[in-house]
């Protein structure tokens, strides 16, 4: 299994006795991004408290050829997502068919996650979509939009999304209703 990061992870010089209260690990499905979403990613990161560590994982997509199945295609990919898990965490499935949560919503989920779950794996399907093992695997399975999305732009959105809902839970004025 090779798994290549989307970016370097932020810089941390934590202290020796310092322990980070969540770890959100978004499993990626496609290695070859644009600069932009790089970038995009990398700032919200930036924003996010030392505290906090948002990490993007990119894993390779499944090889297409002419005698496997989008389906068959899929299944790899899941096979590969789901062996890239750090057990025990909570796992979200990215899927268009989820529940879609307000900003309200995703900082009283961080908040919880923060409480109960500190280390949440969030799962983004590749071209294909996401595989039905991974769907099955999932604690719950959360739409950021009715709307398909670019994969690219997906990362960015989540990264931004989950900075607005650190902003939240600090009250920060970041986020206006």
């Amino acid at each position: 299994m090779t798994v290549m990061p989307l970016q370097k992870p932020r810089q941390k010089n934590p202290a020796p006795d310092e322990v980070f209260l969540m770890q959100i690990n978004a499993l990626a499905i496609g290695t070859r991004m644009p600069n932009w979403v790089e970038e995009g990613v990398r700032n919200y990161q930036k924003r996010l408290p030392r505290h906090v560590d948002l990490t993007f994982q990119a894993l390779p997509a499944a090889q297409r050829s002419s005698g496997s199945t989008q389906e068959k295609q899929k299944q790899k990919e899941g096979e590969l997502m789901l062996k890239a898990l750090h057990e025990p965490t909570y796992v979200i499935a990215l899927d268009e068919h989820g529940k879609n949560w307000t900003s309200v919503e995703l900082a009283r989920q961080l908040e919880s996650w923060l409480a109960n779950q500190p280390h949440v794996t969030v799962l983004i399907g590749g071209a294909d979509g996401l595989a039905d093992s991974c769907k099955q695997r999932a604690d719950y399975t959360w739409s950021l939009s009715s709307l398909t999305l670019p994969h690219a732009l997906v990362r960015v959105v989540l990264a931004e999304q989950i900075y607005r809902a650190w902003t939240l839970v600090q009250g920060h004025p970041y986020h206006r209703e």
